[in-house]
């Protein structure tokens, strides 16, 4: 067990990927959420643990704390804290050696260099050199993974990666606003047209969710979920075949993972120096 303080803000299904790594190699990680966590791939993200306490991914088990004393039972059992703080309010506490910033909120909602002499970002909204320490690309594409330490990832397109060449169509958004019913979850092969899911508004009325293409639904927003407009509701993979991948972390999160497990190699290796 390494003896770094690092602090993981967001436990979505890219930050659970980097979270395992960090955690596989011995590293004590906290997990920083807010009080609603929106991930759609609820079955690769420790951000569950806030709704039912406790969750595990691939073997890694993150157990929801309510003060930051918990944490250090949690670790002595080789399991992740995740705490909700969605200001980050503990690192003025702990004096992390890391603070990764996971949210994947595509602009940057606090953090900044002086939370830890190691700070990492992923994705678009950062600055390396300026905000934080170094970033790391999250799309993908040839780039993914690829560490920046002056400059910023790419800008968000609006437009998901193409998976067995569909793209836009793969994410589905709330066409109304309301509460979100599960009429296939997680696992279920579905095909084009398909309903899905339910969106009721507050007046009763209820707008259908049809599946936009043919596949398996790898990600959906968890029931009973208040939805607005727009919001991303679920993901559908073509690869029909690749039911394991609705339960497993991904080839992006993994790429991301060992970017940020080499970046914090590197300070610990210095640190020791």
């Amino acid at each position: 067990m390494h003896n770094l303080r690092i602090i993981v803000r967001g436990g979505g299904d890219l930050a659970t990927g980097v979270i395992h790594r960090l955690w596989s190699a011995g590293f004590t990680p906290l997990v920083l959420e807010c009080v609603q966590p929106a991930a759609i791939r609820r079955q690769v993200a420790l951000c569950e643990a806030v709704y039912s306490g406790k969750v595990t991914v691939e073997n890694m088990t993150g157990v929801r704390i309510n003060t930051l004393s918990e944490a250090v039972s949690v670790w002595q059992q080789g399991q992740v804290p995740v705490l909700v703080d969605e200001a980050a309010a503990c690192v003025k506490v702990l004096s992390p050696d890391v603070v990764v910033d996971a949210i994947i909120a595509k602009k940057n909602l606090g953090t900044n260099m002086a939370m830890a002499p190691l700070t990492i970002a992923l994705g678009p909204g950062f600055t390396a050199g300026e905000d934080v320490h170094a970033v790391v690309e999250t799309k993908r594409g040839h780039n993914l993974g690829r560490i920046i330490k002056k400059g910023s990832a790419a800008p968000n397109s609006g437009v998901p990666g193409i998976i067995a060449g569909f793209g836009k169509e793969r994410v589905l958004h709330a066409e109304a606003e309301g509460r979100l019913h599960i009429v296939q979850d997680i696992g279920s092969i579905v095909e084009k047209g398909q309903l899905i899911a339910e969106i009721t508004d507050a007046a009763g009325k209820v707008t259908p969710v049809a599946a936009t293409l043919s596949g398996i639904i790898r990600g959906m927003i968890r029931e009973g979920f208040y939805v607005t407009k727009g919001f991303k509701i679920a993901d559908i993979d073509p690869r029909r075949e690749e039911l394991a991948n609705c339960f497993t972390i991904s080839d992006k999160a993994r790429c991301i993972a060992g970017s940020v497990l080499e970046l914090v190699c590197q300070y610990a290796m210095q640190k020791e120096n």
